[in-house]
C-alpha cells in the first residue's frame, strides 16, 4: 500500500487529520499499519488545560468543511507557529516536527516550559493540591511574580482545574479573578497526560512573546495559526481578558495587516474570530487577495446558565 492510501485508511479508519495520520505513516511497521497506528493514537497527548474557546470541538468540522489542514502544507520542509496558543488544541491534533508556540500570558508560558523541563517534580507538586474552597481562594491570591516557575506553573494548572469552567481571567491589574468551581471530582494531577505532553514539547520553541515577532520567522511554506481574543459579540460580552492588555479595534485590525504580510510571504494561514460586523469587515478587505471567510458553528460554554450555553456562528478565516 502506498503513503497516500495508507493515509487515507488511518484518517478512514481513526478520525484524524492528515498531517498525523502521515506522521505516523513514518513511525510504524506498514504490515502492521492499523494496530500499531492504534496504539500510538492511545497515547497521544491532549491539552493540559481547560480553555474557553478551545478549538478541540470544531477541529472535526474544519476537516470535514476541507479547511484544516492546508492540503499543500509540507510537515517535512514547513513549520507550525501558534502564536496565540492557549490551550494548544491545534498543536496537539497535528503534531508537527518543527513549530513555535508563544503567547503573551506569561503564567501560560511558564507552565508550558515546566512540563517541557521538568514534568515530574510539577506532577509531585500537584499531588500536594487540595480541592477545596478556602485552598483555592489562598491558592488564588497568591502574587505569580514572587513565585518561582514551578510554582507558577503548578498554581496555574490548579486554578484551571478547580475554577469556574476553567475560565482564565484576569482584571486590570493581572490578577487572577475567576470563582471556585463546584465539582465532583476534578482531575487536579493528569500525570499520564503531562508525561505525554512533556515529550511532545521536548523539540518545540515555546517563548512568552507578542505575535507580531512571527513575521521574524515564518517563512513560505510554513503553517500559521490564530486563535487571538475574540472580539466581543456585542458590549456585554467582554470576555476577552487573557491579559491584562485590551485586544479590541486597534489590536484586531493590527493583526489582519500581519496576516496579509504573512499570506504575501507564502504561509498558509487560518485565523478564527467572532462572526461580527467588524470582524466581517475588516477581513472582506483581503477577500481580492484570495483569502476567504467561513462561518463554523460553536459551542458557547461559559454561561453560567447552562441553558443559554446554545450554538454560536464564528468565522474561520483561510488563504489557501
Amino acid at each position: 500500500m502506498n503513503t497516500n492510501k495508507s493515509v487515507q485508511l488511518l484518517q478512514d479508519t481513526f478520525d484524524i487529520n492528515a498531517i498525523y495520520a502521515l506522521k505516523i505513516v513514518g513511525m510504524v511497521d506498514p504490515l502492521n499499519l492499523l494496530e500499531e497506528a492504534k496504539i500510538l493514537i492511545e497515547e497521544k497527548p491532549k491539552p493540559f488545560v481547560k480553555w474557553v474557546g478551545g478549538k478541540r470541538q470544531l477541529l472535526k468540522q474544519f476537516r470535514l468543511m476541507n479547511l484544516y489542514p492546508p492540503e499543500k502544507f509540507n510537515i517535512k520542509t514547513g513549520r507550525y507557529f501558534e502564536p496565540f496558543v492557549g490551550g494548544g488544541a491545534v498543536f496537539f491534533d497535528l503534531l508537527p516536527e518543527k513549530s513555535f508556540l508563544s503567547d503573551l500570558n506569561s503564567d501560560l508560558i511558564k507552565t508550558y516550559n515546566v512540563i517541557k523541563s521538568d514534568v515530574e517534580k510539577l506532577i509531585s507538586f500537584l499531588k500536594e493540591y487540595e480541592y477545596e474552597k478556602e485552598f483555592f481562594l489562598k491558592v488564588r491570591s497568591m502574587q505569580p511574580k514572587n513565585l518561582p516557575d514551578i510554582h507558577i506553573a503548578s498554581r496555574f494548572i490548579y486554578l484551571n482545574r478547580t475554577c469556574f469552567n476553567g475560565m482564565y481571567r484576569v482584571n486590570s491589574k493581572g490578577e487572577f479573578n475567576v470563582p471556585f468551581g463546584k465539582y465532583s471530582n476534578p482531575l487536579i494531577c493528569d500525570e499520564v497526560n503531562l508525561r505525554r505532553v512533556s515529550k511532545a514539547l521536548q523539540n518545540v520553541e515555546i517563548n512568552c512573546q507578542d505575535y507580531k515577532m512571527i513575521i521574524k520567522k515564518a517563512r513560505k511554506g510554513d503553517f500559521v495559526y490564530f486563535d487571538p481574543p475574540y472580539y466581543p459579540i456585542n458590549k456585554t460580552s467582554s470576555f476577552t481578558t487573557y491579559t491584562k492588555e485590551a485586544f479590541l479595534d486597534k489590536e484586531q485590525i493590527e493583526l489582519k495587516d500581519t496576516y496579509l504580510e504573512l499570506h504575501k510571504k507564502g504561509c498558509f494561514v487560518m485565523l478564527s474570530n467572532s462572526n461580527t460586523p467588524f470582524i466581517n469587515k475588516i477581513y472582506n478587505e483581503l477577500v481580492k487577495y484570495g483569502i476567504k471567510i467561513n462561518e463554523v458553528l460553536a459551542g458557547r460554554a461559559i454561561n453560567s446558565k447552562g441553558a443559554k450555553r446554545g450554538k454560536i456562528t464564528e468565522v474561520l478565516v483561510t488563504n489557501y
